[in-house]
């Protein structure tokens, strides 16, 4: 089948090629052997005038015009399929597809551990990529084309669709011998006098933190701003900071002898909601509504662990 002159078998051969950055690989995917794969890279590269992919060392990688080439590809692919009631099969137990996810240092710390035990049990072979979740992500429409799934709070406008993923209430961390601390607790006045550490997510973020300190009417003294959540129990031990932090990453940090300890607000709870958002044409794709049903069951594995 031709659409405008191109051949589409060569569009869905271009899409493996990059997707597995191996002749072999992509050849073993599509059933092909590795001449003809190697004389579809060839017309590939001159119907772009790029090499699309170089050797480097013994394996392949990507060109930059490659690299920027794969999610237009992946998702022209997709929409055709769509259009066509076309599918890919997707066996997990023995595919090797790579998938590129994009969450927080704190989403990484919640999940690292469930997702890649399910992933090598499941599908021992699938490569997951994960990346920084960048103050672009909310506002570029490209992020959910080079991304298949991004991890971030719910009810902050990012773009696509989105599921639920788990809850959280954020606590205050402080160090054990920090003067303020009466019984373990800290009160209104204590955290007005206090310096804080604060978490930055780029410019202009209201978090739901920074909007409950509003409503108390507290004006916090900001002594130090790190870039997410992960590095303030680092920055609190032995110090007269306080931070709040989700309370799945205290938790993971506060230790009955350790230096830190967690601290009740002494306000109502701030929840944090976190999600996973994706482009809507993926569920076309039985790889990309495996990878949703998986994180899917982690949501539902999260929900019941108690923290």
């Amino acid at each position: 089948m031709t659409l405008g002159g191109t051949d589409l078998n060569l569009l869905l051969s271009l899409k493996v090629l990059l997707e597995e950055g191996n002749v072999t690989r992509a050849g073993q995917r599509l059933e092909l052997s590795q001449p003809a794969m190697s004389a579809s890279l060839a017309r590939l590269r001159r119907r772009f005038d790029d090499e699309l992919l170089v050797r480097a060392g013994r394996d392949y990688e990507l060109t930059p015009f490659a690299r920027d080439l794969l999610p237009e590809v992946q998702h022209a692919v997709r929409l055709l399929g769509r259009a066509l009631h076309l599918e890919d099969e997707f066996d997990p137990a023995t595919s090797h597809r790579v998938f590129r996810m994009a969450m927080s240092d704190y989403a990484i710390a919640v999940l690292h551990e469930p997702l890649v035990r399910l992933l090598r049990t499941t599908a021992p072979g699938v490569r997951l990529t994960i990346e920084n979740l960048g103050p672009e992500s909310r506002t570029s429409e490209r992020v959910l084309l080079e991304i298949d799934a991004l991890v971030a709070p719910l009810g902050f406008g990012f773009q696509g669709d989105s599921r639920p993923l788990w809850k959280d209430r954020m606590v205050l961390i402080a160090d054990r011998h920090n003067s303020r601390l009466r019984d373990g607790t800290l009160t209104i006045q204590d955290l007005a006098e206090l310096p804080h550490a604060v978490p930055s997510f780029g410019p202009g973020v209201l978090t739901p933190v920074d909007r409950v300190f509003g409503e108390i009417g507290v004006d916090r003294h900001i002594a130090l701003q790190v870039s997410g959540f992960l590095p303030l129990p680092f920055v609190i031990a032995g110090t007269d900071l306080v931070a709040m932090i989700p309370q799945k990453l205290a938790h993971l940090h506060a230790r009955p002898a350790g230096p830190l300890v967690v601290v009740e607000p002494p306000f109502d709870e701030v929840i944090l909601a976190e999600g996973y958002w994706f482009a809507p044409d993926r569920l076309s794709d039985p790889a990309h509504r495996w990878l949703f049903d998986r994180l899917d069951e982690l949501a539902a594995e999260l929900a019941g662990r108690v923290d």
